[in-house]
């Protein structure tokens, strides 16, 4: 008879049974504990993050805000807030805006050496290599072109050329008389660029641009012929005197000590001051007119009828100052002998009208294509025969006043991450005394002035390059998107 085994893992005692009921009992409550503890640290944190991002919104039912959903997507909204916060502070030292300062730089040392602003080139280099918006690149733009202006005027103030009498190679008279109408014909390119469509203004630009920049070529290469023919006579007529010493005239060798022939100081300070009260009498204009969104330092209706009233106050205003200047301009040729009128216009046309004509369509243009006038008026002032290095340092000059009334309107009207723009403006002084030294040592030591009008030219082809092409991509862009591409109302 086999016998029966008990299986004692199947049998439990009441008082085994008891036991463990009380320990899963513990268990349980151990838990629920931890579950306690971990809800009552994660709930007030989402409860604040939540009534912190909602404070400003209308209040919603306890059943839609209480959900999971709801508070992942308000963890999600504060992180991003944080990470946008974050990536603001840095944005001066992020790699995207040192590299668009690196080629700011080198923007600016070729642009100074023209003496125009280089705004065709920082615009793209600030949207498109920094990331930042049409806005704020432009705001960014005034500032470094009037830094590299201030590196122009300081150098061409203190520089002269036995070459122009022992005077500054800034021509006071060209700037007296363009600078009224540039800044009347930049208003009027403002209110036409928000006239005409974006396919317009890029085909202006391109064609205008691509114009000008092999008329500036040609006009180059031209200069650099008669400069070979005219060091190739000097090196003959040397050589007949025996003058000749490690193949440098005499004339490359003289310093820049013209100034202190007579002992008394060249500049023309009131046409300097006439200069400046042609500035603030612009700029007060400016800001009491305000932009189109009513944001100036008077409160008027956005585009209503005292918004165009004091935007049509510039037309007389310009029309005053140039007629004021022309008339002060010819009793002084009458009352004195005719050796001070080689101030105006040096190896230049006769009509100064011409002067007041191109710069308001230079500034025209300007303020249609967004960008400074010098670009577009320093391949004008080469095409009627003002010499290079007049034109360069005479452009400088004016584009040192419109572009610090550019910053100035700027920075009154709320402008924000100034820090930064005056980096960048620091940056393009630096950078235009760099290349305007290196321009000038390089025609002192060759003689070719010709360097000048090529860099003019290096410039604008860029400018045309990239300015086209981004103008393009925004057109591309509002096509596919169905945007409306015809004229529109400037208000």
């Amino acid at each position: 008879m086999p016998c029966k085994t008990t299986s004692l893992t199947l049998y439990k005692t009441p008082d085994t049974v008891h036991l463990e009921t009380q320990q899963e009992r513990t268990r349980g409550i151990l838990k629920q504990m931890k579950i306690h503890k971990f809800t009552c640290f994660i709930l007030p944190l989402i409860l604040f993050i939540t009534i912190g991002h909602s404070h400003a919104k209308q209040t919603q039912p306890i059943s839609e805000t209480l959900t999971i959903d709801h508070f992942l997507n308000k963890i999600y909204e504060y992180g991003n807030t944080q990470q946008t916060k974050f990536q603001e502070t840095q944005l001066k030292f992020a790699s995207p805006m040192v590299i668009a300062g690196v080629l700011s730089f080198i923007a600016s040392s070729i642009s100074s050496a023209g003496g125009i602003g280089g705004g065709g080139l920082f615009i793209p280099i600030l949207t498109i290599v920094a990331g930042l918006d049409l806005k704020t690149a432009s705001s960014f733009s005034a500032f470094m072109v009037t830094g590299g202006s201030i590196a122009n005027v300081m150098c061409n103030l203190c520089t002269t050329r036995p070459k122009f009498g022992g005077k500054t190679l800034i021509d006071f008279d060209i700037a007296l008389l363009s600078e009224p109408c540039m800044l009347l014909g930049v208003s009027i390119g403002v209110i036409c660029n928000l006239v005409f469509p974006e396919w317009l203004i890029t085909i202006l630009f391109a064609t205008f641009l691509a114009w000008t920049t092999s008329k500036t070529c040609k006009n180059g290469l031209s200069h650099w012929k008669m400069e070979s023919e005219e060091l190739r006579r000097n090196r003959g007529e040397n050589l007949e005197n025996g003058s000749v010493e490690d193949g440098t005239s005499d004339s490359t060798k003289e310093p820049l000590l013209g100034m202190k022939e007579d002992g008394k100081s060249r500049l023309p300070w009131t046409k300097i001051g006439i200069l400046v009260l042609v500035w603030f009498s612009f700029l007060i204009l400016y800001l009491l007119r305000g932009n189109r969104y009513g944001q100036g330092i008077i409160q008027i209706e956005p585009c209503g009828v005292l918004y165009w009233v004091i935007s049509s106050l510039q037309i007389p205003l310009a029309l005053i100052f140039t007629a004021w200047i022309l008339c002060k301009k010819e009793s002084n040729q009458h009352q004195t002998s005719n050796d001070k009128e080689e101030d105006l216009i040096r190896d230049g046309p006769s009509n100064k009208m011409i002067f007041p004509l191109m710069a308001s369509l230079a500034g025209m243009l300007g303020g249609v294509f967004g960008i400074g006038g010098g670009m577009l008026i320093s391949p004008l002032l080469l095409q009627v025969g003002i010499t290079p290095e007049v034109t360069a340092a005479t452009c400088s000059f004016m584009v040192f006043f419109s572009a610090t009334m550019s910053s100035f309107q700027y920075v009154l009207l709320g402008m924000e991450q100034t820090d930064i723009a005056l980096i960048l403006a620091i940056v393009c002084f630096v950078a235009s005394l760099l290349g305007l030294v290196v321009v000038q040592r390089a025609i002192q030591e060759y003689g070719r002035a010709s360097l000048i009008v090529f860099s003019v030219s290096i410039v604008m082809a860029l400018s045309t390059v990239l300015m086209t092409s981004f103008g393009a991509l925004d057109v591309w862009r509002d096509y596919i998107s169905g945007k409306y591409m015809g004229f529109k109302l400037p208000c």
